[in-house]
């Protein structure tokens, strides 16, 4: 079974290494959309998998970190798309959050990504 808990930052980046005059290389933002899935048997006493609240408060700082920044500027950001930015969250909350099991980003509303840590 797994859970979710979605977030909403809003950042500002641009994207280095794309070809010259591509519209992503230009300074933009986005509202962008966090979930973030922790994956689990129910605790049987409970009834859950995680307190919501405390999914939320292992987040908050890089909710901090991230939200009315520039991405480019944060260590591991200077290419910031939605892949790397799922993945950059992964590696900083897995080590707070058992059972997270997958970090997903949309920049818009139709396009995103999602990084479920490293297989195999």
């Amino acid at each position: 079974m797994r859970i979710f808990k979605s977030f909403q930052i809003e950042a500002a980046h641009r994207l280095p290494h794309v070809p010259a005059g591509h519209k992503c290389a230009r300074l933009h933002g986005h509202s962008f959309h966090i979930e973030l899935h922790v994956a689990g048997e129910p605790d049987p006493t409970l009834g859950w998998i995680m307190d919501f609240a405390e999914l939320k408060a292992a987040f908050q700082p890089l909710f901090e970190q991230l939200d009315h920044r520039y991405l480019n500027d944060i260590e591991g950001l200077e290419n910031p798309t939605s892949e790397t930015l799922a993945r950059w969250i992964y590696e900083r909350l897995a080590p707070r959050v058992p059972g997270l099991d997958e970090v997903v980003v949309r920049e818009t509303c139709t396009a995103g990504a999602s990084y479920r840590g490293p297989r195999g």
